[in-house]
């Protein structure tokens, strides 16, 4: 009878199944690229947006320290503990194995005893900067996913940024800003993530809370992650809906969490109170036990498999798309644009799939007959164009090489030719491209040297400043036009004698050349705090405090040669008493 009743539930749970296995088990993982169907017309394709699940992606990224010489162990040399600067019986020595302390110690299986790690040269040349940066690159754009996490052996540095590329190293832009003292070492008011909201989650902060002095016994610094996702989809996640639907519509929020490569600006170690002598420099180092970034291959909604090989990450792309990041339309599938998958609607999302294109299905290729209007053309002598051309050389012109000619690198299935010039131009070209080929970045945008023409992600956007630059074009390497006073790829940055307000704006005072005088204190470089006797710019001039009579910070009389109030007497006399006055005077 159990048999019986077992065999029945069993039997309902695979119906059951069957019933519901053309959707995922999981709502809005995406993790399920297609799946059949049934209809009127039988068993069909049903394609749904996907991606690859989060994973633990220090596993395929290759790291690289400048300077290269930088790690410990060549020559050997004995460190001393941060707590106690007379235990000194520590040593580095990179020839002895159990001795080492390589960089691939920072991505090795945690929880060993005693703990592995990465560990840098000792500050002995002070007072030159102890600096160090640590590069992760998957050669691959990936999306983050979880916090990032740095886990230091010896204390946390005193001051560090971490930076991100979307280009594969080309440009950097920071992610965050780590500091004991932000407005001493960034000129940057302290935040935590706890200080954003949605409106202002994109923007770089400088954060004290990870870069306390060496005495503390926490050793880890967070890039938060989580905490910016929860505020599209709650405090615990729950909301996924409303975060992808954010993902999908804001590019710059989704551009935010992608990256190709990661760097760690390690720029002043965790020191207290420094004592110039060499034992206790042999104290001052970096060392990293272990750093953590979970994320995912980015494959634009059109895989759920990133495979490794050959030290290369690459989509296995389904929807008929191809390249590493499913970034384009398989040969013969170009019937329509290539697109991303979109997470909308939630929470199967769109596939966006690429579809036949008609030339494989038998029918050549669609091409557009233009004739422009000669004046239109861009030539170096108007006078000279054409001036005597026949209606017969134009209708002569052979096309029988069209096909062979319509080469848009990818960026578009749509070529047109011009019977005037004998000359086929890409139409319509997508990713942010232009030209006769879709060879050339459109203005705002630049070649990605990494990338091949090919790529989806050749041309790359470039981020100006709206108000340190000015226009949002720039140059081939990336570089924008910034305005005066401004400096830096992305006219980000102030030249000196300039501060960021808004924008760069000349100093009013600062603590070099244009002092507050009187004992007036300059405040955020735009104006001096004057003590109440004083006045003026730089505090240089006397205060009147009433008519007839100026002070000075002691009390004392002053001269009222200077004080307005005397000169603006003759005015508030009524006219009567001045007439009066005259006479008197005589």
């Amino acid at each position: 009878m159990y048999l019986s009743r077992f065999l029945s539930i069993h039997a309902l749970w695979v119906t059951v199944s069957s019933v519901m296995q053309p959707y995922p088990l999981v709502w809005g993982h995406y993790d399920v690229c297609k799946t059949q169907i049934y209809t009127e017309e039988g068993k069909v394709w049903d394609y749904m947006a996907c991606q690859p699940e989060s994973t633990d992606m220090t596993k395929y990224l290759k790291v690289k320290l400048d300077p290269p010489d930088i790690t410990c162990g060549d020559p050997p040399e004995t460190f001393c503990a941060m707590g106690n600067p007379y235990m000194c019986n520590n040593e580095c020595d990179a020839s002895t194995p159990e001795l080492a302390h390589p960089p691939e110690l920072m991505f090795d299986f945690e929880g060993r005893h005693p703990s592995t790690f990465w560990q840098s040269a000792t500050w002995k040349e002070y007072p030159k900067p102890l600096q160090v940066n640590i590069t992760l690159s998957w050669s691959k754009t990936i999306e983050l996913t979880d916090n990032i996490v740095i886990t230091f052996e010896s204390g946390r540095p005193d001051q560090m940024i971490l930076e991100k590329s979307l280009d594969y190293g080309r440009t950097w832009q920071p992610y965050q800003y780590y500091a004991t003292d932000c407005l001493d070492a960034f000129h940057m008011d302290p935040k935590s993530v706890k200080d954003l909201s949605q409106h202002t989650v994109l923007e770089i902060i400088c954060t004290e809370e990870y870069s306390t002095g060496y005495m503390t016994n926490s050793k880890i610094i967070h890039f938060e992650i989580k905490d910016r996702f929860a505020f599209f989809a709650g405090p615990w996640l729950r909301n996924m809906a409303s975060l992808y639907g954010q993902l999908d519509t804001t590019k710059k929020l989704r551009d935010f969490f992608t990256v190709t490569d990661l760097r760690i600006r390690l720029l002043r170690p965790a020191v207290g109170e420094i004592f110039v002598d060499e034992l206790h420099l042999a104290r001052y180092f970096y060392a990293i036990s272990d750093i953590k970034v979970h994320g995912r291959c980015k494959c634009n909604l059109h895989a759920t498999v990133c495979v490794y090989d050959n030290s290369k990450l690459t989509c296995e792309c389904e929807h008929n798309t191809t390249g590493p990041d499913c970034g384009k339309c398989k040969k013969n599938y170009q019937g329509r644009p290539w697109s991303p998958g979109s997470y909308l609607p939630i929470p199967k999302g769109t596939a966006n799939t690429c579809i036949p294109s008609i030339s494989s299905i038998g029918n050549p290729p669609k091409f557009n007959r233009i004739w422009p209007n000669i004046s239109s053309l861009e030539v170096s002598n108007p006078k000279q164009v054409a001036p005597k051309l026949a209606l017969s050389t134009v209708s002569s012109v052979q096309v029988a090489n069209h096909k062979r000619d319509c080469e848009c690198f990818g960026h578009s299935n749509r070529c047109s030719y011009i019977d005037l010039l004998n000359t086929v131009i890409c139409v319509s070209c997508k990713h942010n491209t232009r030209g006769q080929h879709c060879e050339l970045c459109r203005l705002g945008y630049f070649r990605n040297a990494s990338a091949q023409l090919d790529d989806e992600n050749v041309c790359i956007e470039c981020y100006c400043n709206p108000l340190g630059s000015v226009h949002d074009r720039c140059n081939g390497s990336g570089f924008c036009e910034c305005k005066t006073g401004t400096t830096g790829p992305k006219c980000d940055e102030c030249l000196p004698g300039n501060s960021w307000h808004y924008g760069c704006q000349p100093n009013v005072c600062d603590n070099e050349l244009l002092h507050c005088q009187n004992g007036g204190t300059c405040h955020n470089n735009v104006r001096c705090l004057c003590p109440a006797a004083y006045t003026g710019i730089l505090c240089e001039k006397l205060r009147c405090e009433e008519a007839g009579s100026c002070s000075s910070d002691s009390g004392q009389g002053a001269p009222p040669r200077g004080c307005p109030a005397l000169l603006l007497l003759p005015l508030l006399l009524p006219p009567a008493l001045l007439g009066t006055a005259g006479p008197l005077g005589m």
